[in-house]
């Protein structure tokens, strides 16, 4: 998110006198003594004039300063639940900076909640996420509530969050104590993020806090108090600042994606759980919707991990978010199975390296940790040669089911065909055959047709300003398949080193990949079989001759991945070209960002908060 890395450091309350939490970092309480939900209700719901303003409206959304316990969240979510003329979607968006753990949220929490609000104190601590940097998507009534923590430092992720926004509640620690969260920047992005007529309310009335909110573009007064607190501050945004309404670019109804794998699927799905009904272009489909997949047994998803954080795993760890989130509900042959995956070290110098890593990071155990030896053979039910990372969030599943799932969601019509050239047309984009017939039109259209993206952009006048799409390169690979044995082990997790995996069983067959050849044609081969065999020896203790023995029929599975610039993928507009969007350079994290991309196109096109920072969306854009 810019500047060095500063890894999160969790909550810490004690109880004061009165029973309230109290943080000794900053000699302050989360709460009013008076009471944790009457104050969310005088104070941030009343200050902000709900739920009146949000009736009659499709979506409504509140950005928070400081969540806390979170009772104003659960507080704002029981006043949705309980207005019948309620928005039909609430998107909460919530900032701090020291999160508590599970257990401390659960210790502090629970005490103060009773009747309704106890059911929805379950939901949210089900849904809570680990204690690591950047946004969290955590979503409730099927979707129709959504809230997106931010973890880490208030004033950064103001700027990172891609959002508009109705009301906000302002809800730090005293000024006095944390001036952090009532920073005149701070406040000017809020302004960012504003809608026209957005509201602020806080408990706090400080000459300081008022005239920074003047400062930055809001029309400030008193209130009364809430409790011991005589007087509050209310505000609302001038009237020639925020953005307009938000504008649908689908007055179709209709999403056209150009692509029957991964990418594809990610979007179709996505946007079908938001209603939108999506129209996907493929030759393949002639073979049924999982056919871009036909024969892949099983694919691994796992994190990534570098020292400073890089844009490249947090990226990845915002994939995995998102995919473990839109695909636990699938039928189970098409849902993720988390099993763990160990990274192991290649040399003792590797060893020491990840160890280091690990202390930098800060991330909690249950998410990452260091294994020796001893503990990694237990982990993994087979003999290893070192130590290594162990990810209990690690996750295999087959890709042809997943596929057959995401296409066959309601709302997602399949058509087999090739679409020969996509031309701008008033209202939107046709696809045409080769002899220029029309196949589907939509107002919205997303090229997530892997390498062959490129051909279709090419003629088009804004293809100069998409230079990651136009400069991707494809590269083909292969994975392949052993039958376990006594002299092939059946590994419990997913065990890798240096770029190649061994997967859980699949029906008896293991799963080892993969390889990357930058030209000529995806298929299996006798050179790649010994190539993944001769690592896979190293992973399992034994010898090339005795993994090639174990080939099983039939032996693999080939493909093509597109790769773009950076090892990143393509997601985003195109500039200057209106409803053109772009999924697509995923090389071989197809399943990583498929839900992430869905998720960030399908967000964009219904008005609703990003889930992405947006530095990151920037690193993925076309241009």
């Amino acid at each position: 998110m810019g500047g060095p890395y500063r890894p999160l450091e969790a909550a810490c309350a004690v109880a004061d006198t009165g029973g309230a939490p109290r943080s000794p970092r900053y000699d302050d309480v989360y709460h009013s003594s008076s009471g944790a939900f009457g104050q969310a209700a005088h104070v941030f719901l009343g200050g902000n004039d709900l739920p009146t303003r949000w009736r009659g409206r499709n979506r409504y959304t509140v950005c928070e300063t400081g969540f806390g316990l979170g009772c104003n969240f659960l507080a704002l979510w029981r006043a949705w639940r309980c207005d019948p003329r309620r928005c039909a979607r609430l998107h909460v968006i919530s900032f701090e900076l020291h999160p508590f753990s599970r257990s401390d949220l659960a210790a502090f929490l629970f005490p103060l909640l009773s009747g309704p609000t106890r059911a929805l104190g379950d939901a949210l601590l089900a849904a809570w996420p680990p204690l690591l940097p950047g946004l969290h998507r955590l979503e409730f009534e099927s979707g129709a509530v959504t809230l997106t923590l931010g973890f880490g430092p208030a004033r950064a992720l103001a700027r990172q969050v891609e959002a508009s926004v109705d009301a906000f509640f302002l809800d730090g620690f005293s000024p006095r104590k944390n001036p952090e969260m009532w920073a005149p920047d701070l406040f000017g992005q809020l302004v960012r993020m504003a809608n026209r007529g957005a509201t602020a309310a806080t408990w706090c009335c400080a000459s300081s806090v008022r005239g920074a909110l003047r400062d930055a573009g809001f029309q400030v007064a008193k209130a009364p108090g809430f409790g011991r607190k005589r007087e509050m501050t209310v505000a609302t945004l001038r009237p020639t600042l925020g953005h307009a309404p938000f504008t649908s670019s689908l007055a179709a109804g209709r999403v056209l994606v150009i692509g029957g794998g991964f990418a594809g699927a990610g979007v179709a799905h996505c946007l079908a759980l938001r209603g939108i009904e999506t129209v996907v272009i493929d030759p393949v489909f002639t073979r049924g919707p999982g056919a871009n997949q036909h024969g892949h047994l099983a694919a691994a998803m796992t994190p990534r991990i570098t020292r400073d954080d890089d844009r490249g795993a947090r990226l990845a760890r915002a994939g995995m978010r998102q995919a473990s989130l839109r695909w636990a509900g699938l039928p189970p042959v098409a849902r993720p199975v988390r099993c763990g995956a160990l990274w192991l070290a290649g040399a003792e110098s590797d060893a020491a390296r990840h160890r280091a890593t690990l202390g930098v990071l800060g991330f909690p155990r249950e998410w990452v940790r260091w294994v020796e030896r001893d503990e990694a053979c237990d982990i993994a039910g087979m003999a290893v040669a070192r130590g290594g990372v162990f990810l209990p969030e690690g996750r295999w599943l087959r890709p042809e089911p997943l596929l057959a799932a995401l296409f066959g969601r309601n709302g997602v019509v399949c058509l087999p065909a090739t679409v020969g050239r996509l031309v701008a047309v008033e209202g939107g984009w046709s696809a045409r055959d080769e002899n220029g017939g029309e196949i589907a039109a939509a107002p919205v259209a997303v090229l997530a047709n892997a390498g062959r993206a490129a051909a279709l952009l090419r003629p088009l006048s804004w293809a100069e300003r998409a230079p990651r799409v136009m400069s991707m390169e494809e590269v083909a690979g292969q994975v392949s398949y052993f039958r376990v044995g006594s002299l092939v082990s059946a590994a419990r997790v997913i065990v890798s080193a240096r770029g190649r995996y061994w997967l859980p069983p699949v029906d008896g067959v293991g799963v080892a990949g993969g390889t990357y050849a930058p030209s000529g044609m995806a298929a299996v081969s006798e050179k790649g079989h010994r190539e993944i065999a001769a690592r896979l020896a190293t992973l399992l203790c034994t010898d090339v001759d005795a993994v090639m023995g174990r080939l099983a029929v039939p032996a693999g599975w080939a493909g093509r991945r597109a790769v773009a610039s950076g090892r990143l993928p393509v997601i985003g507009r195109i500039a200057g070209a209106p409803g053109l969007w772009a999924a697509c350079g995923y090389g071989s994290r197809g399943l990583t960002w498929s839900a992430l991309a869905g998720e960030i196109v399908a967000a964009a096109l219904a008005g609703e908060p990003v889930p992405l920072e947006r530095d990151l969306l920037r690193a993925v854009a076309p241009g």
